[in-house]
């Protein structure tokens, strides 16, 4: 299985994989306004991949068979703060 792969033009570190290049029938019309042009980023043989960085590999696998594509989101900002006084067991009530 051969997919490719698209990024965001309006959405950092957002990518879409599709089973077949530039064939977006699958994706819905208000996902694809929100994304944006999709700019295409490589082919990737998914027989030959291992591991993929921010998603599941089998995962992406199955959407793309059941749904026709797989959305990666980028992974939630981190509230340093947020943490840093969780940490310290500061009230987050300010």
């Amino acid at each position: 299985m051969i997919c490719a792969v698209y990024k965001s033009s309006r959405k950092a570190d957002t990518y879409l994989f599709l089973p077949k290049r530039d064939d977006f029938s699958k994706v819905p019309a208000p996902l694809m306004e929100v994304f944006g042009t999709p700019i295409f980023v490589m082919l990737l043989p998914m027989t030959k991949v291992k591991q993929l960085g921010q998603s599941d590999l089998e995962k992406v696998k199955a959407e793309l068979t059941e749904k026709g594509f797989y959305l990666q989101l980028p992974p939630p900002t981190e509230d340093l703060l947020k943490t840093h006084r969780r940490e310290l067991g500061l009230d987050d009530e300010s």
